[in-house]
């Protein structure tokens, strides 16, 4: 054995070595909100509720919680899908305007063509998947960026909405199957509809399913690096697809919250769902760079969202601040990820 070899072994370990590596406060904030990625939009929320609680008249009435949470749920519903897809560190510019044709399908199926409610709506939901499949076949097939490919399926689902349904809103009777979804039921002095709580089994299932299953390992695996993942062994093109897909899901019941909502189908209503299912997975913690995140803080992305939209407009403040402070949000809210990605053992 050389010198050099046997004094490197005999070299013992510094004082600083063995003592336990200490961290400042900021570093265990940081190292607390790196592993439990929900809690600090679930912070922004209590504080937001407190703020508007005391500040904006009628906030906390359970008549306004109500409304609040009813007004959340199509957002929040395309939120689940939104996140799947950006845990694999892509992006889905077009699932609004999936649903609104997932929506128009369903609608026209049952008023135009007598089609029984039930098949219609499981007709519309294959509309959503094979918009999810489609978007997913252009990613990993051609392996085009997500942002160009839903950028111009975007464009693609827009014109068949308005050309399908020749650019009118559809009206369904109130006791149509698809706008049972937009039913109340009463718990107390609280409201909520079957649409919100369609909305939480979706977050329930999903959320499982990322938790619990190797599907979700390996989603996760995929949006963090996807070359070890793919030397591991994952089939990454087939965790991407899928991805799309249930997606693709998400966006048919989806369609179906929102048929509850409006009473029927609106070939205009989903522009500005995209950006919204955006800001409430972001606002939620989930990383745009993938492999951070969990569905349930897209849930509460998209009720601070609101929290925020509610409690401005019953304090009076004028509209346009309700959309700056949306912008604020975002932008603390990536930077936050940010610093929380550089978290250091």
């Amino acid at each position: 054995m050389s010198n050099d070899a046997s004094q490197t072994a005999e070299t013992p370990a510094s004082a600083e070595d063995l003592l336990p590596t200490r961290h400042t406060p900021a570093q265990r904030v940081q190292h607390l909100l790196h592993g439990n990625p929900a809690l600090s939009p679930l912070i922004v929320l209590i504080v937001a509720v407190i703020v508007f609680g005391i500040f904006a008249d009628n906030f906390l009435r359970p008549q306004a919680l109500s409304l609040l949470v009813q007004q959340v749920a199509v957002v929040a519903a395309l939120a689940v899908g939104q996140t799947v897809i950006i845990l694999t560190a892509g992006i889905d510019l077009s699932i609004g305007m999936a649903m609104v044709l997932s929506s128009l399908v369903m609608v026209k199926l049952n008023n135009d063509h007598g089609v029984p409610g039930p098949i219609a709506l499981l007709i519309g939901i294959g509309v959503g998947l094979l918009t999810g499949l489609l978007n997913g076949a252009l990613v990993t097939r051609l392996n085009l960026p997500p942002f160009i490919v839903t950028l111009g399926t975007f464009s693609i689902f827009t014109a068949v909405s308005l050309l399908y349904a020749a650019g009118q809103t559809i009206a369904l009777g109130p006791d149509a199957f698809l706008v049972w979804t937009g039913k109340t039921i009463s718990i107390g002095s609280v409201s909520i509809t079957w649409g919100v709580i369609l909305m939480l089994l979706l977050y329930a299932g999903v959320g499982f399913a990322l938790r619990n299953t190797a599907w979700g390992r390996h989603l996760y695996a995929t949006g963090d690096d996807r070359e070890a993942s793919q030397l591991a062994g994952i089939a990454t093109d087939r965790v991407l697809l899928s991805a799309y897909v249930v997606a693709g899901f998400t966006v048919g019941i989806a369609a179906w919250i929102v048929c509850g909502r409006v009473g029927g189908a609106d070939p205009n209503a989903g522009l500005n769902y995209n950006l919204q299912s955006i800001t409430a997975v972001v606002i939620g913690g989930t990383s745009l760079f993938g492999g951070r995140g969990l569905v349930i803080g897209s849930l509460i992305g998209a009720l601070i969202v609101q929290v925020f939209n509610s409690g401005l407009a019953l304090a009076g403040v004028d509209p346009n601040y309700q959309v700056l402070a949306t912008g604020v949000l975002v932008i603390l809210a990536v930077s936050v990820d940010q610093w929380i990605r550089r978290v250091k053992a």
